[in-house]
Parts: structure tokens; C-alpha cells; sequence
């Protein structure tokens, strides 16, 4: 949106028709389509509005797209023209809206239909094909760019050297569900931005009305939260539903104290030297703690390891151990120890997972959503 830029003329405004003093806030505007060669980004948790804030640009476009031909002088650079918008998703991000028409811009109180200007697509190299066929298009938004590999940044980049005066909007977490920079390609989309647009929402826990800046990942077991792993998977697609599953997770914002998130001091202290071990050759500690895991939760050491951190604090004991009642822990631990830390072979991965007998439909769903070899 159109940034004010004196408050002092602001101020000038409202006391000309007749506001007293008061305390003046950033003015919500209308998006700028005069002007170009910006990467805005909008981040915030899940639930802050990201994707309604890209609804409210598409209607925008709709309605400066009527002006005279007088406007076009200032909104368009040879062929593009920055009224024309394209909405860009990841194909892994629609079983979210499975509900919603093909065309759909989907976000928590409704959806906006774009007809042929959204596309799905897999990888930068989409991206790069999509842009190609549509050289009028002037204003990119591509929704949750850190789904997808890192080269997009860098296609993203190449593209608004070549064609000065095409806007790219980056509607993205930020952070992940660990309160961590999501992945290398949100580091490097951060690093190209001209602008950026905070959102933050409500502490969806149900004592607090804060601002709530992170994602917190759950589980519901038995109608019970289990908060998720700090090892969880980085990438499962969901979002706006609630599942009382013990498999799929479900998403709300939350503020520093109602985030929590355990087992990364485990993940750092026993679970990463297990898999060094393993990655040296001695797989067997690691197979230990796995199938204790999986089969005999109170025998492992990430239960020892909460009972004796979490167990003198009674509110602390009930939230923390309840992340131990999520499925596929130990399915968790290797997808992560092999996908994300690289400590694990493919051979490796599988050998673990017969000798556990894991999960391997669970397994094989969080690796394709995150662009790694199914076992």
C-alpha cells in the first residue's frame, strides 16, 4: 500500500476539517500501481491476512484497470502493465482449497475468483515459463515463495533487471512453526526486497489478546494439544481446518509466551550426536532411540530428558509432555535427521525404517512435500 509520507501534512488535513488533536495512525491506502521495480514483502503469521492483503490488491487492479487511458502513461513500462496482475501458488499448497473453485484466491473469510490469471505451479523453472507467456503482466504475487527451491529469488531478480518496472509481492512466513527464517529461500527473497509489510494477528490462545507474531504448529489428541516437535517436519501443508488427528497438525498464531516449542534442546544435545554417530557408521545408539520411540515412549531419552526438564512445573508438564502423544515421532526424527541435517543416507533411511517398522505412507508424504526422494 501507498506509504504517507508527512504525517505533518496528515495532521494539516484532519484539523482542516475539524478533527481535534489525536494520535495519528498509518493510513490504510490503496496499492500504488504507479509505481515500479519493487519486491514488497508481506509477512506475518498464519491468519494475519497475508493472502486477504493480495485479495485487496486484485480488487484494486480491478477498479484501476477502468481508469482512462490518460493513467496507463504512469502504470505501464513497454508491454507490462502493473494493473495486470497473475497470482502465483505451490501445486503442494492446493489441498488446502480443495473446497474452493479451481481459480479461487482463498483466505479465512472468503476467496476471490481470478479466472485465468492464478497458476499452480512446482518449481522456478514454472515460474519462469509462466512469466514468459505473459510478457502484459506488470504486478507478480507469489504466494509463500519459501515452498519453493531457491533459484527463485535469483529467476525473480534476473527478471526485474531485465524488465525494469515489474512488481514481484511476496505474501510469506517469514518464520517457521520453530520461530526460525522458514528456509534458505525466504533468507534470499529477504535479501532482494525494495519493501516490506508487516502483519501481525490476535494470540490465538484462548487467555490472550496480544499481538501474536510466530506460527504455532499442534497437534489435537483426544481433544488435548500437543504442542509439535521442535524435529517435526519442516513443511506439512495445512492451515485453515482443525483436525483431531494424531498424524496432521493444525496451525493458529500465538504470542513469545503461548508459543511452545519442545525438544530443541533435545534435537541439539542427543538427537543430531545420534545421527552423527549413524552418519560414522554406528547406526545402533540411534536405532535404540528410535524404537523406543516408537514402541516404548517412557524408555527413551527424549522422555527422560522432558520428565526431568518439565517435571517440576506443573503448567509446563502438562502442555510439554502432551507433545509426545503426537504420531510418528520416530518417523519425525529420521525424516528430519535425513532431509533437513543430511546425516542419513537414502540406504540408511530405509534400513532404520524397516528395523522400526515406521510408517514409510507417513514418511513418504513429508518428503515429497518438501522436494526429497519418497523411500
Amino acid at each position: 500500500m501507498a506509504v504517507v509520507e508527512s504525517e505533518i501534512h496528515t495532521r494539516y488535513f484532519l484539523k482542516s476539517i475539524g478533527f481535534p488533536d489525536l494520535r495519528i495512525h498509518h493510513a490504510i491506502n490503496h496499492y500504488d500501481f504507479t509505481k515500479g521495480d519493487r519486491r514488497i514483502l508481506i509477512i506475518g503469521p498464519m491468519g494475519s491476512g497475508k493472502t486477504e492483503f493480495s485479495a485487496r490488491i486484485y480488487r484494486d487492479s480491478l477498479i484501476a484497470l477502468k481508469k482512462s487511458e490518460r493513467v496507463r502513461s504512469v502504470t505501464r513500462e513497454g508491454e507490462a502493465e502493473r494493473r495486470n496482475i497473475f497470482y502465483i501458488r505451490s501445486k503442494i499448497d492446493k489441498k488446502r482449497f480443495e473446497d474452493y473453485p479451481e481459480d479461487a484466491l482463498a483466505y479465512r473469510s472468503g476467496y476471490e475468483r481470478l479466472g485465468e490469471c492464478v497458476a499452480s505451479i512446482d518449481d522456478s523453472f514454472d515460474l519462469e515459463r509462466i512469466m514468459a507467456e505473459h510478457p502484459e503482466v506488470g504486478t507478480w504475487i507469489i504466494d509463500e515463495a519459501g515452498f519453493f527451491d531457491e533459484r527463485i529469488a535469483y529467476v525473480v531478480q534476473d527478471y526485474a533487471a531485465e524488465r525494469r518496472g515489474i512488481n514481484f509481492i511476496f505474501p510469506m512466513l517469514i518464520l517457521n512453526f520453530r520461530k526460525d527464517v522458514f528456509n534458505r529461500a525466504s533468507r534470499l527473497i529477504t535479501e532482494i526486497a525494495t519493501d516490506v509489510f508487516p502483519l501481525t494477528a490476535y494470540c490465538e490462545h484462548e487467555d490472550c489478546i496480544e499481538d501474536s507474531f510466530y506460527t504455532y504448529r499442534f497437534y489435537v489428541v483426544d481433544g488435548v494439544e500437543c504442542p509439535a516437535l521442535y524435529f517435526d517436519p519442516l513443511i506439512i501443508v495445512g492451515g485453515d481446518r482443525t483436525f483431531d488427528d494424531p498424524k496432521i497438525p493444525n496451525y493458529s498464531t500465538r504470542c513469545d509466551k503461548h508459543h511452545y516449542l519442545p525438544g530443541k534442546d533435545y534435537t541439539f544435545l542427543t538427537l543430531k550426536p545420534l545421527g552423527a554417530l549413524a552418519y560414522g557408521g554406528n547406526s545402533g545408539p540411534l536405532l535404540k532411540e528410535l524404537k523406543n520411540m516408537k514402541h516404548s515412549m517412557k524408555k527413551s531419552e527424549i522422555y527422560g530428558q522432558f520428565a526431568k526438564k518439565y517435571g517440576k512445573d506443573e503448567e509446563k508438564t502438562s502442555i510439554m509432555m502432551n507433545s509426545l502423544k503426537a504420531d510418528c515421532i520416530a518417523e519425525k526424527a529420521l525424516i528430519y535427521l535425513f532431509a533437513e541435517e543430511n546425516q542419513l543416507s537414502l540406504d540408511q533411511l530405509k534400513g532404520l525404517s524397516r528395523e522400526i517398522k515406521a510408517d514409510t505412507g507417513y514418511i513418504n508424504d513429508r518428503l515429497r512435500e518438501a522436494g526429497k526422494l519418497a523411500v
